[in-house]
């Protein structure tokens, strides 16, 4: 049967501002879900509040409303589109369940005769209601932890003397394991029970005995209104019970489950997901399972919804699940869908692995200080990193090469633990960076049976690490010369990178890499094709591995290589790699808009990026996506293979802009602005000439190498000053001091935690208001696309400041040295695309804080504000397919935009909350308002002092 034929107009509701548990995984399921409603001729109307992500593109649905997520909205939509027939709430996270829910209680989408499809409200109640669900599970004889509800805190002491410690306590209704915790203590428990009951909007928590040590694994299902179900991935989390999902490190397919128990866990699964109601779509089911002979299974949980995990198992298997998902909501069957991927199969089938991919989050407890860096229940990662590769091992590696902390892979690089007492607390409490942690303590010599009795690790696992570590001593012993082409070739099969190899030769980098030319030890690419090359691929979707030679009988020798060179003109776009606070999904729409342009433009489009939850690795964005690491080695064997004109940096955060460097040195052209340029804004000095040579006024500054020279200085420059490393995104460790005690402090700080960064010392302007300008520059013209005045005094970073487009309190004197300074810095640095510039104002003159000749994180913001797509037409510039006054902008807006920060201080209870000149949001929304007495203005405006810190 195809598609309901009553299904003329749908309304999706998206997830809002990222927050940690809920990010741009959904901004990824919405965006296919539209382009698979505008397949089937759909009319798509959109709610969401987020002003950075591709999802609220004009171009993505036809009607975009950027609203705060609230039934009030909801309304004011349905009586705008009377003719929406459906809800699809399935794609927005929990977010826009709770909202979709929440309508439907209120009779909303009664009132206004619309269906909800892709789900089924009774389902959602069963398994969001942990008692309900229990019972259940129970009737379909399906086993679970020992659990009790309570609804109150004497129930809840009750249920803990029965079953005694350690206990999980986990609140119903919540998103990210938001008020989950592991109790070993009775001491402990009151606390914790308070705060979950305290969290859950029904003031209900479930309370299981905690099954610490067992393994954990996922499946990812997907079902039609014919009731067929497939089994699209399995995940297997590396980490046992104990650590949320979204903070465990997780591979794909299961690596340590008999074929026995994993086809019993299947037929559960699938006894699950049509026990809970009649809906059609995806879903997504946890289980624990024992770690011994018996693998005896037990259920934790069921979503009936895309999650986190799906646009995971998406990357992992080439399988779009949310677009496939949005078909079956609509009333197609999987037999009639096609495979996206081969285009000659149906849907109807399960993705074949011949590959292994590891997910690694990325933290950043650094921005929240005095913050609990153990990981439990409660989800805290803000990103994620994905490696694909042909073993376990040479995933892991990739992963972990993935993350930019610094570390080129495991070991091998000579930042790993040497404390013993140290090494064993990593591993005893679960630690952001025990994937690390387990390498050094083999290296040290601690046996895997205790590694694994402290972890609960599965050996399986521990001694993957074990080979990797015996294969670095065994390189050890060798000199560059005398390495053997097998052990070199060894080395990378195993992931291992050229600059580990050169660490364990004692010789440069570059060294290796001439060397394994020479033996021709190259990079061949593979094809993602979701059936184990059973049939033909058509989607350019590509990992990176090596292979050893195969003769013919020709005696001709050769490796084989699925990634074929075109003879079309390309370009390479860097992604911006795994989200993080100062760097998030903004980038991901500006690399999207970025391919998108560049394919106008008649090239060949090529997309590095390593990070699952986005759309730029969607496999269908760019003419080829390879999923690699946004690292050198990489990204350099990528061009070395397809030889693009050029490579854009300026689209992807400072993770591109960082590679600009080696990328010039090797003689690779950078598209837009030179690396000079580049260079010239973020080296404070030259850039301090450079404004002195314009007449361009600054706070008076300084760098210092030694806390010596910033006491120095300080005596010159006046409190209070700012402090900040010099190349760093999103202020990492940026701080207002007072006086030399707190100087010296903070700068003896910085050099542990960045060695060999020159400081810069500015004084800080002291009440002064906060703006910024972005513009487009083609060398010649500047077109200002916005200027936006913070609320927020300065010193309050720009990504946690509420600021409101355009200004609302900059008289024509102030506004004219804003444009005057912005065009005279853009040509000056010779800026082709996008630069952003900061300025301080402070009794009408305006001062420069500091110039970004690249994609800011405003620039969505102000395109989906003026409804101009302003990343096109920067890209047509940097290719120099166009000047700027090519264009006819004509920006839209009535009244005022505010961008506003959202933060995940709930991750974090015992945190300090006020903010300063390090960023701390996770994300942002968009508010509309028509004046200045708007009631939402002047209360923002009120508050605004209320968290400067220094």
């Amino acid at each position: 049967m195809p598609k309901r034929e009553d299904l003329k107009s749908i309304l999706i509701i998206g997830s809002g501002p990222i927050i940690i548990g809920q990010a741009c995984e959904f901004d990824y399921a919405g965006s296919q879900s539209l382009r698979s409603l505008r397949e089937d001729g759909i009319e798509t109307i959109l709610i969401n509040s987020n002003p950075a992500t591709i999802m609220t593109d004009p171009s993505m649905a036809d009607h975009v409303y950027l609203k705060p997520l609230t039934t009030k909205s909801i309304v004011e939509i349905l009586k705008e589109h009377p003719q929406i027939d459906a809800v699809l709430p399935t794609m927005g996270g929990q977010t826009a369940l709770n909202l979709c829910i929440e309508a439907d209680e209120k009779g909303i989408w009664e009132d206004f005769d619309v269906k909800m499809i892709g789900v089924d409200i009774d389902a959602i109640n069963i398994t969001e209601d942990r008692e309900k669900f229990r019972e259940l599970m129970l009737e379909i004889s399906v086993g679970m932890a020992p659990q009790a509800t309570a609804t109150s805190f004497l129930k809840g002491k009750e249920i803990a003397q029965e079953f005694g410690f350690p206990l999980v306590i986990r609140a119903s209704y919540t998103l990210g394991g938001a008020g989950a915790s592991i109790v070993y203590k009775p001491e402990d428990f009151d606390e914790l029970l308070s705060r979950g009951l305290e969290i859950s909007p029904i003031h209900e928590v479930m309370i299981d005995k905690a099954m610490m040590g067992w393994k954990e694994f996922e499946l990812e299902l997907l079902r039609d209104k014919n009731d067929n179900v497939v089994i699209i991935c399995a995940i297997e989390n590396m980490d046992p019970m104990g650590i949320h999902t979204g903070d465990s490190i997780t591979v794909a397919p299961a690596m340590t489950l008999s074929d026995k128990t994993y086809q019993k866990m299947r037929d559960m699964a699938i006894h699950m997901m049509r026990s809970i109601g009649d809906f059609e779509g995806g879903c997504n089911v946890q289980f624990a399972v024992s770690p011994d002979e018996k693998e005896e299974i037990i259920a934790i949980e069921i979503n009936p919804r895309v999650s986190r995990s799906s646009a995971l198992a998406s990357k992992a298997t080439g399988y779009p699940i949310a677009k496939v998902a949005t078909k079956l909501a609509i009333g197609y069957t999987l037999d009639e869908l096609e495979n996206q991927i081969t285009k000659s199969t149906s849907a109807l089938f399960e993705p074949t692995l011949d590959y292994v991919i590891v997910k690694i989050p990325r933290w950043n407890f650094d921005k929240f200080e005095g913050s609990d860096r153990t990981l439990g229940l409660q989800m805290k990662a803000v990103g994620e990193v994905m490696g694909i590769g042909r073993s376990f091992q040479e995933a892991l590696h990739k992963a972990t090469q993935s993350l930019e902390i610094k570390r080129n892979g495991l070991g091998a690089d000579g930042k790993g633990y040497k404390n013993y007492d140290q090494i064993i607390s990593k591993l005893t409490i679960p630690s952001w960076d025990r994937v690390f942690v387990i390498y050094d303590a083999i290296q040290m010599g601690i046996p895997l049976s205790r590694i694994h009795d402290i972890t609960r690790i599965d050996m399986w696992f521990l001694k993957q690490y074990e080979e990797l570590y015996q294969l670095e001593k065994e390189i050890s012993q060798y000199t560059i010369a005398s390495l053997s082409k097998d052990l070199l070739l060894e080395a990378k099969q195993k992931g291992f990178a050229d600059r580990q190899i050169a660490h364990m030769l004692d010789c440069y980098e570059s060294e290796v890499y001439n060397k394994r030319t020479a033996l021709s030890i190259n990079r061949v690419y593979k094809l993602v094709d979701t059936c184990a090359a059973e049939f033909k691929a058509m989607t350019p979707y590509y990992y990176s591995t090596f292979e050893a030679e195969v003769e013919t009988a020709e005696g001709e020798r050769y490796v084989e290589n699925d990634s074929v060179v075109s003879d079309r003109k390309k370009i390479v776009v860097l992604g911006s790699g795994p989200n993080r606070i100062g760097q998030g999904i903004e980038f991901d729409y500006c690399c999207v808009h970025g391919v998108l342009a560049a394919a106008e433009c008649g090239y060949e489009t090529i997309m590095i990026n390593c990070n699952p939850e986005t759309v730029s690795t969607d496999f269908d964005t760019a003419d080829k996506l390879y999923f690699e690491p946004v690292f050198w080695e990489h990204i350099y064997d990528i061009i070395r293979h397809e030889k693009p004109e050029g490579v854009i940096v300026q689209l992807g955060g400072q993770t591109a802009l960082k590679l600009a460097e080696k990328l010039s040195k090797y003689g690779i052209k950078i598209i837009g602005t030179s690396f000079d340029s580049l260079d010239l804004a973020e080296d404070r000095g030259s850039f301090s000439e450079l404004l002195k040579e314009n007449d361009i006024p600054f706070p008076e500054f300084g760098v210092a190498e030694t806390a010596d020279e910033a006491l120095q200085l300080a005596d010159q420059l006046d409190f209070p000053l700012l402090v900040r490393p010099s190349y760093v995104l999103g202020g990492q460790g940026m701080k207002i001091v007072i006086n030399k005690e707190e100087l010296e402090e903070h700068v003896v700080d910085l050099l542990r935690k960045i060695p060999n960064n020159k400081l810069l010392l500015d004084h800080y302007l002291d009440g002064a208001i906060e703006a910024e300008a972005d513009a487009i520059c083609d060398g010649k013209d500047v077109y200002i696309i916005g200027i936006m005045e913070h609320i927020e005094p300065c010193g309050i970073h720009s990504g946690d400041s509420n600021a409101t487009l355009p200004p609302f309190n900059l008289g024509e004197f102030v506004m004219q040295q804003i444009k005057d300074h912005t065009k005279n810095i853009a040509l000056a640095l010779n800026t082709v695309g996008l630069i952003n510039i900061q300025f301080a104002i402070k009794d009408d003159k305006v001062y420069i804080i500091e110039a970004n000749p690249r994609a800011s994180r405003t620039v969505p913001f102000i395109a989906k504000a003026y409804k101009e797509p302003y990343v096109n037409y920067a890209t047509k510039v940097m290719l120099g397919e166009k000047k700027v006054k090519d264009f006819d902008f004509k920006p839209e807006l009535e009244g005022f935009a505010i961008k506003q920060p959202v933060f995940s201080f709930n991750k974090f209870p015992n945190v300090n909350k006020n903010l300063g000149p390090e960023m701390k949001s996770t994300g942002e929304s968009i508010l509309f308002i028509d004046s200045l007495k708007d009631d939402e203005f002047y209360e923002l405006y009120g508050r605004r002092k209320m968290y400067l810190s220094k």
